[in-house]
């Protein structure tokens, strides 16, 4: 990459102020998987209830990902990212000052706490719309690199909780939220060519096009398997291996931080050598790693050696879609970057849930794992598909600067 070129290119305070906000909403958007220890041996909770606990907020991101892109094009980014900011920020205030006391009110929160995963849909479009095609992976990359917020909670989460009570955790989340949000409104500045907004046909027009559930579909692997993971790991390593809920944190922080932060790595490396070839791999060595973690390793150590191999295999892969992504579909950005994300969150969801269910029916982890890992590998096959046309029509080198 050059880099004097890419910090000429866009605008860094922009792209600055869309991490941050990334950043923090992601903590609080997974935030109950890493509490689900303490919130589930305070009010009881079955381990199907545990998975449905922390994949709620997964499923409520995703869906809500889709109205927040529609918002993006009618509203533009910085508005949107404010008002999604100031209703995560109403409904934790709500939760800490009343108190959380059965597992529906879980649920209730974890709806409130989607509009926080539904910030995918505004950041990366509020950081790409700067960016030309070259730098689109290296700017979603520095951009997304936000889920790294997910490490965030699982670190602190339950020591926080240990000592002040899980409940005051969601107040004590205030603190960086609402500092967040005042950066936010100072940095934040939308592009000059944002494109007109669209109608709700046009928004569904993109359905047609047999690519985007492509994109939907590899992006529910990737993104999906991380935030699912993310989501359940704090639960996985208390339940598997009877590590109390602060040591689960550190687990899954790892594993986390991990994923997230090879999420630029992933982009600039799809910049550099083509998303496709990326994402091959990728899914080979994801598909790998959740094969081995289902037969359930005999050690927490060595479990977490196989979840990190497979959280930076996902981790890049997240990067390597978003450099394809505003390829093939730039003029349509917002609302692609809105379906994608919420296939993702739709994954996610699929994985947290299946995990405990898995648990819950078999009195083990292994088919809610054997199953994502063949998803991983029918990812795969419809990349084989897929690679050859794309690279001789829209990913063709006389019509792109970029590497496909």
């Amino acid at each position: 990459m050059d880099k004097k070129s890419f910090m000429q290119a866009g605008h860094m305070p922009t792209l600055l102020a869309a991490f941050l906000y990334f950043d923090l909403a992601f903590m609080v958007w997974v935030m109950l998987g890493p509490l689900g220890v303490q919130i589930s041996a305070d009010l009881g909770l079955t381990h199907a209830q545990k998975g449905m606990m922390v994949a709620t907020p997964v499923l409520a991101g995703a869906l809500l990902r889709f109205v927040m892109g529609m918002m993006v094009d009618h509203l533009k980014p910085k508005l949107t990212g404010a008002i999604g900011q100031v209703i995560v920020i109403v409904a934790l205030a709500y939760a800490w000052r009343n108190g959380i006391h059965s597992y529906e009110q879980t649920l209730i929160l974890g709806l409130f706490l989607g509009v926080a995963g539904a910030s995918f849909a505004v950041a990366l479009p509020l950081a790409s719309r700067w960016y030309p095609p070259e730098h689109q992976g290296t700017a979603l990359g520095i951009a997304g690199a936000g889920n790294s917020g997910t490490a965030l909670a699982a670190l602190f989460g339950p020591g926080l909780a240990a000592a002040f009570g899980w409940v005051n955790v969601f107040g004590l989340a205030l603190i960086p939220l609402c500092l967040v949000f005042v950066v936010y409104l100072v940095l934040a500045k939308d592009a000059p060519d944002c494109p007109p907004p669209k109608k709700l046909s046009e928004y569904l027009a993109v359905l047609k096009d047999k690519d985007a559930w492509w994109f939907m579909f590899f992006y529910s692997v990737t993104f999906g398997g991380f935030v699912g993971l993310a989501s359940s790991l704090t639960i996985y390593f208390n339940t598997q291996y009877g590590l109390d809920a602060k040591m689960a944190g550190y687990f899954t922080a790892a594993c986390v931080f991990a994923g997230s932060l090879v999420r630029p790595i992933g982009g600039n490396l799809a910049d550099r050598i083509g998303g496709i070839k990326s994402l091959s791999v990728v899914y080979v060595a994801a598909a790998v790693a959740l094969a081995l973690v289902s037969v359930g390793l005999p050690s927490a150590w060595m479990a977490l050696l196989v979840f990190v191999c497979a959280m930076l295999s996902l981790g890049m892969g997240n990067g390597a879609v978003f450099q394809l992504v505003p390829q093939r579909f730039r003029k349509e950005i917002g609302v692609m970057t809105g379906l994608v994300g919420m296939a993702g969150g739709v994954g996610g969801f699929y994985l947290a849930s299946s995990l405990g269910y898995s648990k819950q029916v078999s009195g083990s982890y292994m088919f809610g794992f054997l199953i994502f890992a063949g998803l991983a590998l029918a990812a795969l096959t419809g990349l084989t598909a897929v690679k050859r046309r794309w690279r001789t029509t829209w990913g063709a080198p006389h019509l792109t600067t970029a590497k496909i």
